[in-house]
């Protein structure tokens, strides 16, 4: 994979996850004086999927699960961002504009990202094993 597009992959990856953790779970405990926790968490995990992302994106050869967890990761990810940051974009009046990413385009993006992995690894074997 050309480097540009592992770099752009990785850096959606790791935007989208960090948003995702800070919004969804971090929403609905209040933290009023201690909000670096919830920034905290949300990095970790926004580097640890940035990594993953970047690591996997690297390797020729990919297992079944390598396969589904990257599609998964990189098409959720851009699901969610579109999701979340479109309404803010194209409707800033409209208050639960950036629900549709967490709720619907997000999820959807992730499934819609496995399944294609588990398409691309099992089109991919058939073709190694054919030749």
């Amino acid at each position: 994979m050309k480097q540009i597009s592992r770099v752009l992959i990785s850096l959606f990856v790791s935007v989208s996850t960090y948003y995702f953790i800070y919004w969804v779970p971090f929403s609905l405990i209040p933290f009023t004086e201690n909000r670096w926790i919830s920034s905290s968490v949300s990095l970790i995990c926004a580097i640890g999927a940035g990594r993953y992302v970047w690591l996997r994106s690297g390797f020729v050869s990919r297992g079944l699960i390598s396969c589904i967890s990257y599609g998964a990761l990189a098409l959720g990810a851009i699901g969610f961002s579109a999701g979340f940051f479109g309404p803010m974009i194209f409707t800033p009046g409209a208050n639960q504009g950036p629900l549709l990413g967490i709720f619907i385009t997000g999820p959807l993006g992730f499934l819609l990202g496995g399944i294609g992995g588990l398409f691309y690894w099992f089109f991919h074997e058939r073709k190694i094993r054919m030749s």
